[in-house]
């Protein structure tokens, strides 16, 4: 073989070498561009499935409190009127008869309503003449049973009724009270309030 054609021959094969490890080298690059692109992808499917539980969650804390529905809706709303009724008809300041009658009479419907209203004038006379003021606190509630087609419940409360006499040092009194509640046009109202006497279950 002649010098010429074997000088030909080195630099083809290193032509050829050099091809080999360019493409090599491009193959390489690929998968390693592949494999970001892979984990690019990856992070963003585990970035919005964190978004998304995320948002599902805020969702589901959000819509909580307005999702009870049904019986345990009307409870809610049992107890939260019962809580303010029940503490109303243990208020009372002499120097606001007429309002304290009015609220009496707001807390109240059928048979505790009439007694009432047929009692206005001697209770009007009596906590005239009274020196104590009475301001009374639900401390605990529960209801006890519920019929929410006839619209009627049950509540138990502990009420704490702070009394003052008329430049006197105020005093604590605790009770424990039975109502049964109905439903009306203006919303739930109690028609019957009784002590628990002390010491009964």
């Amino acid at each position: 073989m002649s010098k010429t054609s074997e000088q030909q021959t080195r630099r083809s094969g290193r032509s050829e070498h050099g091809g080999a490890r360019k493409a090599g080298k491009s193959a390489s690059t690929e998968r390693r561009a592949r494999r970001r692109g892979g984990a690019v992808v990856g992070w963003s499917l585990v970035l919005g499935a964190v978004v998304l539980f995320g948002w599902s969650a805020w969702t589901v804390w959000q819509d909580e409190p307005g999702a009870r529905t049904g019986p345990d809706h009307t409870r809610d709303a049992v107890l939260r009127a019962a809580r303010q009724q029940i503490a109303a008809l243990n208020t009372m300041n002499p120097a606001q008869v007429d309002a304290g009658l009015r609220a009496w009479s707001d807390a109240a419907t059928g048979p505790l309503r009439e007694q009432l209203e047929q009692d206005r004038p001697q209770n009007r006379a009596k906590i005239g003449r009274s020196r104590t003021t009475a301001a009374a606190t639900v401390t605990g509630a529960a209801v006890t049973s519920l019929d929410v087609r006839a619209g009627k419940a049950r509540v138990i409360a502990s009420v704490q009724v702070k009394l003052t006499l008329r430049d006197g040092a105020p005093t604590l009194q605790r009770k424990r009270f039975e109502a049964g509640a109905a439903r009306t046009p203006s919303g739930w109202r109690l028609e019957s309030l009784t002590a628990i006497p002390a010491g009964a279950r």
